[in-house]
């Protein structure tokens, strides 16, 4: 499923994020010590190699909301936008601190001047998150971030399973 907006391509995949061969970064659900973990942070991880956790010690710890950006080491990926997102009922306010993680990744990727980015659905794994409505905020987000971004003309929403892209592909078209 894809959508134009503002020029902006905005997708959803089913895949692997850490397959995502044709984009400048992906981004890392991470935790607060940007170590390898389950989930994508996991995937990315194990695909990029033992540089990109000797990268992230030095950027640990993170805050709730807070993103920022490596190397991609051994992933086809030239970067790694690493976002804390919020454990869902402990961290508030929740639903602004998951908009500040796909806020703040935006903002990278534009300072960066990178041109395509995929996101996980951050903080519906272990984290808890419902994924309905962490994808709403999701897509609320990138729709009002779309008017500021220069550089970034794809973004990509990459899904685990078909149930997930279902999901996200309805909200999305909701949205934008």
């Amino acid at each position: 499923m894809k959508l134009e907006c503002r020029g902006i391509s905005v997708e959803c995949v089913k895949g692997d994020i850490a397959s995502q061969v044709d984009l400048e970064a992906v981004v890392n659900a991470a935790n607060a010590e940007l170590l390898p973990g389950g989930g994508v942070a996991g995937a990315l991880h194990r695909a990029a190699g033992p540089g990109l956790e000797k990268e992230g010690r030095q950027l640990a710890l993170l805050k709730p909301g807070q993103a920022v950006i490596t190397g991609g080491h051994n992933l086809p990926n030239r970067f790694v936008i690493h976002c804390l997102g919020p454990v869902y009922g402990i961290d508030k306010p929740e639903k602004i601190l998951l908009a500040d993680c796909y806020r703040n990744a935006l903002k990278l990727a534009e300072q960066h001047q990178i041109s395509s980015i995929a996101f996980p659905s951050i903080s519906t794994g272990i984290f808890g998150y419902p994924m309905a409505e962490a994808a709403t905020i999701a897509f609320k987000t990138v729709g009002e971030m779309l008017p500021f971004l220069k550089r970034v003309k794809l973004i990509r929403f990459v899904l685990y399973d078909a149930e997930a892209l279902q999901l996200h592909a309805e909200i999305m078209n909701g949205i934008l």
